[in-house]
């Protein structure tokens, strides 16, 4: 960093102030920024600015000794774990001297790192908005699981038997398995099942539970999906009347679990006609190629800790985007840089994965392929929608992926206003006025226009008196 860039970064905190991510802003060399130098490490790295009064605009520290400043940091740095290596500079801002150290995040082998005299659990610390926080204990057990492959999905399930697996889908699995590798059944089915870890034992291993199970959630209560959508652009945008349009707790196999979930967006979204010279072509808001990969992404990858057995994949829709968030972060060397590029990929799973390799839909078609590129179908298909790319947000306790609504565009607008609210309202229980013309951005005239002549004709049906504030419309009963 030279003085003309260092000049720049302390005007803008003098208009913004330090509620940044990755700079903190210190008058001298404390213990507590063994705290900042822990956080940096463990997330997207920082630069810290030494010799700078936030409490005087971020004026230069009289007197400051920027040498011995230096050394005091490196023996901070010294007193982490792994020990911290910050890039440290002398910097000049006008005539006095600041200390910038640079810090790097740390590889995931590595993580985390602590203050060492107050121990793992105690010492290791994240960053969040301009403050350090101290991790809890499952952000840090998970970062520790970096270090070695977990298995918690080969887990015997201690009361479950044979009998919680669906008949029907260990068959057509076992059937597969037989024909790639028959040595694995030369002793029989029961040695095979144990070698696939299928069972353990003679019990059944959560992996099996959740891509072959009957009902996983008989074991595993929260392991499920929950489905909600929003009137609004966030949870908490609407303080009176409807909080939610729909919602749902799905449940069953991993299988049935993707099915159900791709079935609620499918039911919730809007797809509008684009006429061209000969035929109208249905454009979705949302690809279900993309939201299908995403949910198998999802459940397939979430952390199955028994710390995280209590939280559930979330499929979430609002006014404007489709957010899936599972429990868990990215694992291995993939980062959110890195994620879907080819010969990029990392599994926390390892058995579930193998396991929806060779597991179907109810309606055929492999539930994953398991080859990394769930990430890069998204983008396919989202670039095929002319639609934005998704966006990605992975931290030690979730991963996030969210899907853009397609805009209308203007040539969709020369569908008959009739034939679009009817289409909606077959995917619809109901809807009112202001959301068919906030839905397919036309007038509310034009949308009340459309609505006498459906109800004339004996399509669509009133729920209320006319006039009523709580006016709603549905397709006739017939």
């Amino acid at each position: 960093m030279d003085s003309e860039q260092l000049s720049t970064i302390v005007d803008q905190l003098r208009v913004i102030g330090t509620d940044q991510q990755v700079l903190e802003v210190k008058s001298s060399v404390g213990k507590d920024i063994r705290a900042t130098l822990s956080a940096f490490s463990n997330s997207a790295g920082g630069t810290i600015l030494i010799g700078l009064d936030e409490a005087q605009d971020f004026a230069p520290v009289p007197h400051f000794d920027a040498a011995r400043t230096r050394n005091q940091l490196v023996a901070r740095c010294e007193q982490m774990t792994p020990v911290v290596r910050p890039l440290i500079e002398i910097v000049l801002l006008g005539k006095a001297p600041v200390v910038v150290a640079t810090i790097p995040e740390i590889e995931p082998r590595h993580k985390p790192c602590y203050v060492t005299d107050q121990g793992q659990y105690g010492g290791s610390y994240t960053r969040s908005g301009d403050g350090d926080h101290r991790m809890t204990q499952y952000e840090v057990e998970r970062l520790l699981e970096e270090h070695t492959q977990p298995r918690w999905d080969e887990e015997v399930v201690p009361d479950a038997t044979l009998n919680d697996l669906a008949d029907d889908a260990l068959g057509a699995f076992l059937d597969g398995q037989r024909t790639l590798r028959p040595k694995t059944f030369a002793d029989g089915d029961d040695t095979a099942r144990e070698r696939l870890r299928i069972t353990r034992d003679g019990r059944p291993t959560l992996a099996a539970l959740l891509a072959l199970g009957e009902y996983p959630q008989q074991f595993f209560p929260r392991l499920t999906v929950t489905f909600a959508v929003f009137p609004g652009t966030d949870r908490g945008s609407v303080t009176e009347g409807v909080r939610l349009l729909d919602s749902a707790t799905l449940t069953g196999p991993i299988p049935e679990l993707v099915e159900s979930a791709v079935d609620a967006v499918r039911r919730n979204m809007r797809t509008a006609g684009l006429i061209g010279d000969t035929f109208r072509t249905d454009l979705p808001d949302y690809p279900l190629v993309a939201v299908r990969e995403a949910v198998v992404n999802a459940l397939m990858h979430r952390d199955y800790s028994p710390a995280a057995r209590g939280a559930q994949v979330q499929v979430s829709m609002f006014v404007d985007r489709l957010e899936i968030m599972n429990p868990g972060g990215l694992y291995g060397a993939v980062t959110v840089e890195t994620l879907g590029q080819a010969g990029v990929s990392t599994s926390r799973n390892q058995r579930l994965s193998t396991l929806l390799e060779s597991t179907t839909f109810p309606n055929g078609g492999a539930v994953a392929e398991n080859r990394g590129t769930g990430i890069a179908v998204i983008r396919h298909a989202l670039a095929e929608a002319l639609l934005p790319p998704p966006e990605i947000k992975s931290s030690v306790t979730s991963f996030t992926i969210t899907l853009r609504r397609r805009r209308v565009v203007p040539r969709e607008r020369n569908a008959p206003a009739r034939d679009r609210i009817a289409d909606y309202l077959t995917k619809h229980e109901s809807a009112s006025a202001a959301e068919l013309a906030e839905t397919f951005t036309l007038s509310r005239s034009t949308i009340q226009n459309a609505l006498r002549g459906l109800i004339a004709d004996g399509t669509v049906e009133a729920t209320e008196p006319p006039r009523s504030p709580k006016q709603r419309y549905r397709l006739a009963r017939q």
